[in-house]
């Protein structure tokens, strides 16, 4: 089951994510609703240690670091999502599910059954209505990381690894369009919110 306020940005490294999370939730805060902005791994006291943890130190077990995410979702859904979303608030999160069955699954080689199972029991109901994957060329996108400074043990594979991380992504978009809107991330990001807004109100209504 989705829930129609939980509004999730996906994509690679320096796709612009945090950017149109924060420019739509100024937008809805404009318009009087109560927003939510928060990010994965993370958004929650014990979730962003285990953020720092695997960030810091990658696992050698694909399988470790995706249950160690795991129990940073189920961490942040329980203090953090569910809360809010209970009391009519939305909320919007950078990154979430799909950066799992991405990272972990397609370019980590987990089982996509073993994620699938993991994902129902600690997920369940709480599935994003709308889904933004934003997409930008794996140079454009490395440069931007390189850019903020302080890079993590993805932001700093080789290209190759980048496009076939867009083009997960790209896939992900794909097989889920009733939930996922693929957007350009190299445009400008008043660009991209324009086309954010628009699938905001042509997906889910008068905001």
């Amino acid at each position: 089951m989705t829930q129609r306020k939980f509004i999730t940005f996906e994509g690679g490294e320096g796709s612009g994510k945090s950017t149109q999370a924060r420019l739509l939730a100024d937008k809805l805060l404009a318009l009087g609703h109560e927003v939510v902005v928060t990010r994965e791994p993370g958004g929650s006291p014990l979730a962003e240690k285990i953020r720092a943890l695997v960030l810091q130190s990658k696992p050698a077990s694909p399988e470790a670091e995706m249950l160690l995410f795991a129990a940073a979702r189920a961490e942040h859904l329980h203090v953090k999502i569910k809360p809010a979303l209970a009391r009519g608030a939305y909320v919007i999160c950078d990154r979430f599910i799909d950066s799992t069955r991405v990272y972990q699954g397609r370019m980590g080689a987990v089982d996509p059954a073993f994620i699938a199972s993991i994902e129902r029991a600690i997920v369940d109901r709480f599935m994003p209505a709308l889904t933004f994957v934003l997409d930008v060329p794996a140079k454009t996108g490395m440069a931007r990381a390189a850019a903020r400074g302080e890079l993590n043990h993805y932001d700093d594979k080789d290209l190759s690894w980048h496009a076939a991380l867009r083009e997960a992504f790209q896939n992900v978009a794909k097989d889920e369009p009733a939930r996922c809107v693929l957007l350009d991330g190299s445009r400008a990001a008043e660009q991209v919110a324009a086309g954010v807004w628009r699938a905001v109100q042509q997906r889910m209504g008068q905001a």
